[in-house]
Formats: structure tokens, C-alpha cells, sequence
């Protein structure tokens, strides 16, 4: 989501890439609130920090602390910015289709914000 945000907000200012700590199917909760935006996720493909082995960059934004970590640890020889944004995970939401949209929309929301206050 922050990728997808973050290319919506400011397309092209800022060179955004996006990476987890494990490799996983992209979630259908995602692309439906992120649809809601106008944005379509359907070439999106998740990637591992092994993935995304490219340098250069100038800030890190990590959402859990399992990123965190990882992401401290593989740029501790770089000079680069690390930040942590506790975030929600919205995939441990329960109920119905509904209450889970809600948990994903409110973490979407959420990543909106902070992205936006961060990039003033």
C-alpha cells in the first residue's frame, strides 16, 4: 500500500520501491481499498529485501519491526535514512468482508497521511 501511495501522491518526485521480510501472494484486501483510490495493483508483485538489492537510497520507511531490523541491519554500512512507522497489520483482522475492509482502509488511510506529513 505505501508503494501504491506513494507513486499516487507524488508520481514523479519521489523513486519509490517496496519490499517485506517474506516473499508472499499479493492480497486481494489490498488491491479492493487501494481500487477505492483509483489505483490499479494488478502488475504489482511482492518482493523480499533480497529482491530489491539496489542502493542509493535515501530513506528507508519500515511498518513492522521484523522490517525494521532487517532493514538496519543490510544498510548499516550505507548512509541512508531508516524509519520506523508502527503500523497495524490489517491481515490478523477478523468479521466480516466488511470490518476487514475497514482495518484495511484505515491502515491505508493511515500510511496516506503519514506519507504526505513525512514528504511536506
Amino acid at each position: 500500500m505505501a508503494e501504491g501511495l506513494t507513486k499516487l501522491l507524488y508520481p514523479k518526485q519521489v523513486y519509490t520501491r517496496s519490499c517485506g521480510v517474506f516473499a508472499g501472494e499479493r492480497d486481494p484486501f489490498v488491491d479492493s481499498v487501494m481500487d477505492e483510490l483509483g489505483m490499479d495493483l494488478s502488475n504489482h508483485h511482492p518482493k523480499t529485501f533480497e529482491d530489491l538489492a539496489e542502493e542509493g537510497f535515501d530513506l528507508i520507511v519500515t511498518l513492522a519491526p521484523e522490517a525494521h531490523h532487517m532493514a538496519l541491519e543490510l544498510t548499516r554500512t550505507q548512509h541512508v535514512d531508516v524509519e520506523y512507522w508502527p503500523t497495524i497489520d490489517p491481515t490478523v483482522a477478523t468479521g466480516s468482508r466488511a470490518q476487514i475492509m475497514d482495518a484495511y482502509r484505515a491502515v491505508r488511510d493511515t500510511l496516506k497521511r503519514k506519507i504526505e506529513q513525512r514528504m511536506q
